[in-house]
């Protein structure tokens, strides 16, 4: 498979009712030529797919999927369509004239306009032209546009819509439902419960009319659960049988067989007897019973996506555009890059862009969960969802759309949800053949009961049905995702987003944490501590310009230092004539100063003893020997060859690092500081930091190397950085923690993305993945455990040596609670509070 066409989209997919039917679409879509993986999410309905856009399409696999009995959702790529409010329309012509109009505009595929509800649906590419532009046309005819408010909202909000609704109708069918079937359950068994029945409906008086009314009480349930056979029973055609199938086989035969025996009732065959050998109101309460169960695990999995929505909501539906015209509200998809947004105080920002005017305070503990607001002024970044607290900010869109950072969070919490941990695939492969082995069990156990066990028909129906409608394989199929989904989301509102259920399994097996030093365990901003001269060449002023000149074009920290210390003292510098940077160890550069050309080499001792540096004398090295041992970084500076200086510079501990390494050790991770000073700094700032084992004069292109190293005693390595100049040693890593400071490179770097940019983080993401793989596990020990014991006793194992049998009612609630259970454990980590450090 060439790799340059391999294509990874997600999709949703409709018509999957459990693990079965997610397993079987996995199993058939995955083994298509040109298919290089398939991951199928029942709790999402989605399916995410790799596969070799030259070997086949799209369509073809929608095709694969259809002949399965689901749909595959596929959206045109680069389309997209949108929902206009007309007004002005009087009559058709001006509907056919906005028709051929918009119609005939660059980019836009199709038109349509209904006169009668004055909306207009437009489907367009999104590259060719926007919406803004379609609206402007519609007016330039002389009508009013405007995007529809249903319109604008991303899938998400769509599907969330979509599944009230579903959860509407599912309410509707469901009382109905229970109202008959407890009926049927009284009339048929209210004797045995010693309620009194009429004389008119008693078995023993008028036992055709006692089971005609619960046949005509029975129907309407079976109608209002037509699902179950309009699913399962071609699923069982096709040979691919669902839980679905289960529910329509059991209630069937309930159904069939006591409809046949109200047949022989009314033709007079031992109609007393027959009156008490009727299944309806199993049938009844099954549907009803797994109506109830399906509603509230479907209630139950729609709150695990409260996460999402909450972000969601943080974006606001208008903004105000600043024009030639004015000041105008438009709608927030309506910005485009380069428009001059207002941002009022109490206004959330509208999309990401620089402050062009103003000054405020904005609160993004929306996004990062950082508490305090920070200053903005012109030139710095806002973030479309934060909070404009007391100043009016005027900002130039610089991304709008799904390039939004709020809009990367969700889609990335979103595929964290929708995508699988390893530990799901022993559920996922016995959830393929669960199904047809509960229905080869079922017949297994009745024919034996009824052959072997010579017990009566009616005994070993009760056990095959039993048998079927007690086993669960939704609640295996739920038991992984529902938690990964609960757990990604509750991450994402304590700051810390895990890129997919892969990186969640993983974190909670780290045994050994890899901290970069700098901009991780410090603050990444060093400054300069001491500027010790050893020749009387130069003076501190004239060595200050000479180090900010030198520096002026280097981005390094440390040359931030040296330029900001400049600064600071209002000493004027100029541009280096010649500038290289010597990686992990310092600098060359030609620098003017008083008319004197001056070559400069800054760096480590290192670097000195390569250009062999005149002047390295013992009580120069002493001097340098005692900076270390403070933790301070000590450079060299030569010019002409000669020693000049020795330069201490400092990076403060973060005041969160001794506490979160504490608390990781407590945990029984190994704590390792990676970093590229010498020995002696780097023991100095781990005894600060608390931490024993140090690796140090690590090159930045060596960094992976070490990760690696460790990797070799086969313990789980985690790698924590800033994402920037450790990228590589993230990606080495099992797992790579990236501190969200630099957040456009953390995301695409990190599996684990801390937002706060501060160790808290650290601590949150691994107790929070093992909070989450024991949710799993608990789901996973109930899904097994219920359908291990269960499905035995419904096979009458307990009758054998004395005890009861199970009856199919009972089994029938006890697997639509047991998916319940699954989802109802899983919401429990929407509480979840991380350990304080």
């Amino acid at each position: 498979m060439n790799q340059l066409n391999v294509k990874k989209i997600s999709l949703p997919v409709r018509g999957m009712h459990c693990a079965s039917c997610s397993s079987r679409i996995e199993k058939v879509v995955g083994a298509v030529a040109g298919v290089k993986s398939c991951f199928v999410n029942l709790a999402t309905e989605t399916m995410t797919l790799e596969f070799d856009e030259a070997a086949l399409s799209i369509a073809e696999i929608a095709g694969q999927v259809k002949g399965l009995g689901f749909e595959l959702i596929v959206t045109p790529e680069k389309k997209q369509q949108v929902v206009l409010d007309i007004q002005g329309m009087s009559c058709a012509s001006c509907s056919s004239r906005i028709e051929k109009v918009v119609g005939a505009m660059t980019g836009v595929e199709s038109c349509a306009v209904n006169l009668a509800v004055e909306k207009a649906v437009v489907v367009y590419n999104n590259d060719l032209v926007k919406v803004r532009d379609v609206v402007q046309q519609i007016k330039d005819i002389g009508f009013s546009a405007s995007v529809s408010q249903a319109e604008g909202q991303s899938s998400f909000v769509t599907k969330q819509k979509e599944n009230q609704e579903k959860l509407r109708k599912m309410v509707g069918r469901l009382w109905p439902a229970l109202v008959l079937a407890t009926l049927v359950m009284i009339l048929s068994m209210g004797e045995m419960v010693g309620l009194s029945l009429p004389v008119v409906v008693s078995p023993s008086q008028e036992p055709f009319r006692f089971a005609l009314i619960q046949f005509f009480l029975v129907v309407p349930v079976l109608w209002l659960g037509r699902s179950f056979y309009l699913i399962g029973i071609p699923a069982l055609v096709r040979k691919a049988p669902n839980m679905d199938s289960l529910i329509a086989v059991g209630t069937g035969a309930a159904f069939i067989y006591s409809t046949w025996n109200l047949i022989e009732i009314g033709m007079g065959i031992d109609p007393f007897h027959k009156a008490h050998d009727l299944y309806f109101e199993s049938a009844a309460m099954l549907i009803a019973l797994v109506s109830l169960g399906k509603f509230l695990e479907a209630r139950s999995k729609l709150k695990t996506s409260d996460a999402i929505s909450k972000l969601m909501e943080l974006a606001p539906e208008t903004a105000i555009l600043i024009n030639n015209n004015g000041q105008t509200e438009i709608l927030v998809n309506e910005i485009v890059k380069g428009d001059h947004i207002l941002v009022r105080p109490g206004d959330r920002v509208a999309t990401d862009g620089v402050v062009i005017h103003g000054e405020s305070a904005v609160d993004e503990s929306m996004l990062t969960g950082e508490s305090v607001a920070l200053k903005k002024r012109p030139g710095d970044l806002v973030y479309g969802g934060t909070l404009n607290k007391n100043g009016a900010l005027t900002v130039v869109a610089d991304k709008v759309g799904q390039e939004t950072m709020l809009a990367r969070i969700v889609r990335m919490v979103q595929d964290a949800q929708g995508s699988k941990a390893p530990i799901a695939n022993l559920a996922d492969r016995i959830s393929l053949y669960f199904v047809p082995s509960v229905m080869v069990l079922a017949l297994l156990a009745g024919l034996s009961w009824y052959f072997i066990g010579h017990a009566d028909f009616t005994f070993a129906l009760r056990i095959f049905i039993a048998v079927l409608v007690i086993a669960c394989p939704c609640a295996m199929g739920l038991a992984t995702p529902t938690s990964i989904m609960v757990g990604t989301g509750r991450g994402a509102q304590l700051g810390v987003l895990v890129k997919n259920g892969e990186a969640l399994e993983m974190a909670q097996k780290v045994k050994i944490i890899v901290f970069d030093k700098t901009g991780t365990l410090t603050h990444g901003r060093p400054s300069l501590t001491d500027l010790l001269s050893v020749s009387e060449r130069f003076d501190d002023d004239a060595l200050v310009i000479l180090l900010a000149s030198a520096e002026s074009n280097s981005e390094h920290p440390l040359a931030e230092a040296l330029v900001g210390y400049a600064k600071e003292k209002n000493i004027a510098f100029t541009a280096p004539l010649s500038f290289q940077a010597i990686p992990g160890r310092g600098i060359e550069a030609q620098v003017s100063y008083q008319e004197e050309m001056c070559a400069l080499v800054l760096g480590n001792k290192a670097l000195m003893d390569e250009r062999q540096v005149k002047g390295m004398l013992p009580e120069v090295l002493a001097q340098a020997e005692e900076l270390s041992l403070a933790g301070k970084t000590a450079l060299y500076l030569s010019i002409d060859g000669d020693l000049q200086a020795i330069i201490g510079v400092a990076d403060s501990v973060r005041r969160e690092t001794p506490a979160t390494i504490k608390k990781l050790r407590n945990m029984g991770i190994e704590v390792v500081m990676l970093t590229g000073d010498n020995e002696k700094t780097a023991r100095a700032i781990a005894a600060e930091a608390g931490i024993d084992r140090v690796i140090a004069g690590v090159l930045p292109d060596y960094k992976a190397q070490e990760v690696s190293r460790l990797k070799q005693g086969g313990r789980v390595v985690a790698m924590v950085g800033d994402g920037i100049n450790d990228a590589p040693a993230l990606a080495t890593a099992d797992l790579g923690i990236a501190m969200g400071t630099g957040i456009d490179v953390a995301i695409e770097t990190g599996d684990v993305v801390l937002m706060k940019g501060n160790l808290d983080g650290v601590v949150t993401a691994l107790a929070l993945s093992r909070a989450t793989m024991t949710n799993i596990k608990q789901n996973l020990f109930w899904a097994f455990a219920y359908n291990i014991i269960g499905i035995p006793i419904a096979a009458g194992v307990l009758y054998i040596f004395g005890g009861p049998t199970l009856n199919p009612m009972i089994a029938g609630a006890a697997m639509a609670l047991s998916s319940v259970s699954v989802v109802t454990n899983a919401l429990r980590l929407r509480f979840y509070m991380p350990p304080k450090v």
